[in-house]
């Protein structure tokens, strides 16, 4: 059984202190009850400079990870705090775990004792599979607005909540919207790039935001 993660496969890692932001559910956060559909977005320039300040967050679901004819599914959380992130994949069972951690200028990997670090996550992932992950704007994206450092093709649905993104040669689908308090976060997102066959599906998305998000 393969219980490793292609996507994040290591080699040397230096430790760093781990995030540990305290976050108050002001949800549903038990795994069972589910968010509320998101509410009609009247205002959608205000609605995204809303999840633009929200800096700090937790998340937590599944992400099918297909390249190179294959496939994986591990389970993922996500730790924002800031420039700060924690990113944690694992399998059943806690089997073929990796974690994540960075911040500006230095981010390390660690998976089953073998360990890297590099200047960005997309320069790990570009040393170990040979193409790019624009890890820095799925930290946009997955919130369900397009990242700010480059333009993007946006579609609405009739209810004027974005639905699809295309930006730097990735198309980004947004689903199942749900209202967390004054947030309206996507519980399935899927990312593709045809040039490289490329596909992420982030599926059963739960959301924790701190009672008071940062405004920066």
């Amino acid at each position: 059984m393969n219980t490793t993660f292609p996507l994040f496969y290591t080699k040397h890692i230096s430790k760093t202190r781990r995030l540990a932001p305290l976050f108050v559910a002001i949800a549903f956060l038990n795994g069972c009850a589910i968010a509320p559909p998101a509410v009609e977005n009247a205002d959608w320039s205000r609605h995204k400079d809303q999840l633009e300040q929200l800096s700090s967050w937790q998340m937590r679901g599944r992400v099918n990870v297909r390249y190179d004819n294959e496939a994986h599914t591990p389970r993922i959380q996500w730790q924002q705090n800031e420039a700060q992130y924690n990113i944690r994949l694992w399998g059943t069972f806690n089997v073929g775990s990796t974690t994540i951690e960075g911040r500006p200028g230095f981010v390390t990997l660690e998976q089953d004792g073998e360990e890297l670090s590099a200047a960005s996550p997309e320069e790990l992932i570009l040393q170990q599979l040979g193409y790019e992950l624009p890890v820095s704007s799925l930290e946009h994206w997955i919130k369900g607005i397009p990242a700010p450092e480059s333009t993007a093709e946006l579609q609405f649905s009739e209810f004027n909540q974005l639905t699809q993104l295309v930006q730097d040669g990735w198309t980004v689908i947004f689903d199942d919207l749900r209202q967390y308090g004054e947030f309206s976060l996507p519980r399935r997102v899927e990312l593709t790039r045809p040039k490289n066959d490329i596909r992420l599906r982030f599926i059963g998305i739960s959301w924790t935001i701190p009672t008071e998000p940062s405004t920066n």
